[in-house]
């Protein structure tokens, strides 16, 4: 089935401006089992735009976040394709207040990732990409900086509360880069990789919906990543992954070295 990426990014604006920005900091947030946070504002965000999905793709299933373990993988196993829906990523930020979350949605089939859009509605930035066809930042062609950035001079993105508490450890009290953020939603911080804004990035526990999308757009604009054992951080399944990225596969390479 075609897709029409740009019919796509202009439906998760609509979403966005209806559901995510006339709540921001005027909802509340309860918590979930695992202690994360889920609003108002995820629950309406995921049903609009499933809604909107289904009008204009009805054979495309959708696993998002706030579904049931059991829809993601039946949505999953659809030979026509499924569509990977985070409708907040950056929950937490949203919900105190922090304006640095986003809408991130993937397509796969047949086990191959086909798009991926993130679109960030406070700065109205939209990150998106097409397997083979590069990735954009608001009609613009992104490609990640291939300045040779010494590990040392870098700004890095890392979540230690997720990674393994040697590891954590280790790179605190002997930081090899420059400065170290922790900014709260997942597929904008592998954006961010791919505009240069962050060099490297190190998080742990990613699940399908987080990175799905941003993952692609990072591969498209020639940036790179792997998972803490080299692999693939993509695969279609609903396995966690801990991944670490950089702009380049040198600096990848770098990083990697200095956090093991």
């Amino acid at each position: 089935m075609k897709i029409n990426i740009q019919e796509l990014i202009q439906i998760i604006k609509t979403v966005a401006t209806q559901e995510l920005l006339p709540r921001f900091e005027k909802v509340s947030k309860e918590y979930k089992l695992d202690g994360s946070i889920i609003t108002e504002a995820d629950t309406a965000t995921q049903q609009r735009l499933q809604e909107l999905l289904h009008q204009s793709y009805p054979t495309i299933s959708l696993l998002g976040e706030e579904m049931s373990e059991e829809e993601q993988l039946h949505a999953l196993a659809n030979k026509n394709g499924a569509w990977i829906l985070d409708p907040i990523d950056g929950t937490s930020n949203f919900s105190h207040g922090l304006p640095y979350y986003c809408i991130s949605l993937a397509l796969i089939e047949d086990g191959v990732l086909r798009l991926g859009i993130v679109y960030d509605p406070e700065r109205d930035e939209c990150f998106y990409a097409e397997k083979g066809m590069g990735a954009f930042l608001n009609n613009k062609r992104l490609n990640a900086p291939d300045y040779a950035t010494p590990l040392n001079k870098t700004i890095a993105g890392v979540d230690f509360k997720r990674l393994p508490a040697d590891m954590a450890a280790r790179i605190a009290s002997n930081p090899p880069y420059a400065s170290q953020r922790s900014l709260g939603s997942i597929a904008l911080d592998w954006c961010w990789i791919a505009t240069g804004r962050i060099q490297v990035y190190l998080h742990g526990k990613h699940n399908l919906w987080d990175y799905a999308a941003c993952w692609l757009i990072l591969e498209e604009a020639n940036g790179a990543s792997q998972t803490l054992d080299g692999d693939c951080v993509f695969t279609p399944t609903m396995d966690h992954k801990f991944a670490m990225a950089a702009v380049t596969k040198e600096l990848l390479e770098d990083w990697y070295q200095a956090a093991s």
